[in-house]
């Protein structure tokens, strides 16, 4: 199977109005940003994205928000995004807020085939209401449903040919669990190596969940800085 596409564009082809997308990244870190430009160029509307966050006014998630692309967000922070606020508080944008811990584990169950969690966190509050409450030893825990996603659109650092995948540093947040939920799964990366060439023992992810890869290209990276340590007089 030929996982390799050769762009951005190829790679987000069949995504089309309407569609359930799990895009990764935690604030400015490990944000698919090649797939999200193509998003955007394509013009796809009524999207439902499960994020942790929104982005911000002109980057990730914050450009089709922009374009008003997106139909409903599901997330856990959704800080620094002004145009996210505006549609919020007019009722454009459809928002459902959960905790982090339960985003995440509802990514992984997905992953894992499993149909619901179950989670003490959101209990007694507005998290909780509409859903079923189980008591276990004296506890009470909320059901959650497993993410359904139609894409999962996600960046790694570096992957191969057969869509193994490695994450550096804080990009290692969503992406790993994302990659695993999606029913297809987009994988863009800053280095495309052949198969073979990554230590199976530094593999995050395995090739089993990714369905496409390509290199991108211009990742802006604004959490990076370089920092100079003045010389001494």
């Amino acid at each position: 199977m030929n996982k390799v596409v050769n762009n951005a564009d190829d790679a987000v082809r069949d995504i089309s109005d309407g569609a359930v997308l799990m895009l990764g990244g935690f604030g400015l870190c490990g944000i698919p940003e090649n797939c999200i430009q193509a998003l955007v160029k394509k013009g796809v509307k009524g999207l439902t994205c499960i994020s942790n966050n929104a982005g911000v006014d002109d980057f990730g998630i914050g450009l089709m928000l922009k374009s008003r692309q997106v139909k409903k967000m599901i997330s856990s922070y959704v800080g620094e995004n002004a145009e996210f606020e505006r549609q919020l508080l007019n009722g454009e944008l459809e928002v459902e807020l959960i905790p982090q811990g339960t985003l995440a584990t509802r990514c992984m169950a997905a992953g894992y085939g499993m149909p619901a969690i179950f989670t003490p966190a959101g209990v007694g509050t507005e998290v909780a209401q509409g859903k079923e409450i189980r008591n276990f030893n004296g506890k009470d825990y909320l059901m959650e449903y497993a993410f359904d996603a139609d894409f999962a659109i996600i960046k790694a650092w570096k992957g191969d040919t057969q869509g193994n995948l490695v994450f550096k540093a804080t990009a290692r947040n969503f992406n790993p669990l994302m990659a695993m939920a999606g029913k297809i799964t987009i994988a863009e990366v800053e280095e495309l190596l052949p198969a073979g060439a990554l230590d199976p023992n530094e593999i995050h992810t395995p090739g089993i969940y990714v369905h496409r890869i390509f290199q991108g290209s211009a990742y802006e990276k604004r959490i990076e800085q370089l920092t100079i340590r003045k010389a001494h007089q």
